[in-house]
């Protein structure tokens, strides 16, 4: 038996502050520029100053990438392009720069860290401080065992959580979550297939390195086995993620969930931080308003898990590598919203802006005579 409440994130997650957010409307409303002018930037100016309780915003200085690594056993199908027990070298590839996430944090001044929580690789072959907090080495196969025991999965669960009291304790601003999983999207999907009531070919896409037909079909398989085994199990989410999630997954739900708890807003990756949002949506109502959804990747449980969860993707453009790097593209147009709320000035109390009032005609007017204003 657990001894973790998830009924308690209910009480613990409140919305961000919706006076702050009037108060953030209205002043957008005195910058000196016309109304929607600036898109969909002035509803993330205003959601953020909704999360920072602070009007005018404040800009994101502190931008951090939070990547969770694991293996998962459902790989040993072959329903991914990448080899299974491979994911700790795309963590390799994170740790030399080698990585698209890697390279865009550095150019967008955000940090990178990765934790290792279920890698299927020697410990020693990473460094320490990312493999510290591993659960278990490799989740198991979904469609024939539990991904963990109930014991693991709390253990996965609560270091999400810490990582995300972490951050937030460290003065991170804005969190890009990824995860680097070899697998994962077939966990993801049957996650959001048992959550949504659908069949497994409606949420099984071609994962993030593409797959030919015969692989999706022994995914689409594995997702429809893994099914099976989740539905007795959809009132525990908890007994859920054990059963066909996996520790990367059971780890990221918690971060989502504390991430709200501690009012530190959060942009999504792809389909796996889709299906995990869904699983802390069912947790906690409310959590869903301190996400974003960076990028549609095109998986189709992606777009299904984001439409159940009320999220609109800021950005399509066809990008399916995942590893933080879609919730990356996103990063700089929040950081535009951030720092046009917090700069533009405001127009001076005494203007309105030009108008037909400030050219009022008179005797003085060659114009007024010749073109006089008809009566009203």
């Amino acid at each position: 038996m657990s001894g973790l409440n998830l009924d308690d994130f209910v009480d613990l997650i409140e919305r961000p502050d919706g006076g702050i957010r009037r108060d953030a409307e209205e002043r957008r409303e005195r910058l000196a520029l016309p109304p929607d002018a600036l898109g969909r930037l002035d509803e993330l100016g205003e959601w953020l100053a909704a999360a920072q309780q602070r009007v005018p915003v404040k800009p994101i200085e502190r931008p951090r990438v939070i990547l969770f690594a694991g293996d998962h056993g459902v790989a040993d199908l072959g329903v991914s392009a990448r080899p299974a027990r491979s994911a700790h070298r795309l963590v390799r590839a994170v740790l030399d720069g080698e990585s698209p996430a890697t390279i865009l944090a550095t150019r967008l001044g955000a940090s990178v860290r990765v934790i290792d929580m279920a890698l299927d690789c020697d410990p020693e072959e990473l460094p320490a401080e990312v493999t510290r907090h591993r659960v278990r080495r490799g989740s198991g196969r979904l469609d024939v065992e539990d991904a963990l025991t109930l014991d693991e999965a709390e253990r996965a669960f609560r270091t999400g959580m810490a990582i995300a009291d972490e951050e937030a304790d460290s003065g991170t601003d804005l969190l890009v979550l990824g995860d680097l999983s070899v697998g994962g999207t077939t966990a993801a999907a049957t996650l959001i297939a048992a959550l949504c009531g659908t069949d497994a070919s409606v949420v099984t896409g071609r994962g993030g390195a593409g797959i030919d037909d015969l692989a999706w079909m022994r995914k689409c398989a594995a997702i429809r086995d893994g099914l099976r085994r989740a539905r007795p199990v959809l009132g525990d989410q908890l007994q859920l993620l054990a059963t066909v999630g996996g520790a990367d997954l059971a780890a990221i739900t918690g971060f989502l969930l504390q991430s709200a708890v501690r009012r530190t807003p959060v942009i999504l990756d792809g389909v796996v931080s889709a299906a995990c949002a869904l699983v802390a949506q069912r947790v906690a109502f409310r959590a869903p308003d301190w996400w974003l959804a960076g990028q549609a990747s095109g998986e189709p449980g992606q777009e299904k898990a984001l439409d159940r969860i009320a999220l609109t993707p800021l950005l399509d453009h066809g990008v399916t590598v995942g590893e933080g790097t879609g919730a990356l593209l996103a990063l700089p147009l929040v950081q535009a919203a951030a720092a046009l709320h917090a700069e533009l000035p405001e127009r001076p109390e005494d203007s309105e802006g030009p108008g037909p009032s400030d050219h009022p005609a008179t005797s003085e007017d060659p114009d007024a005579s010749e073109n006089p204003e008809p009566n009203s």
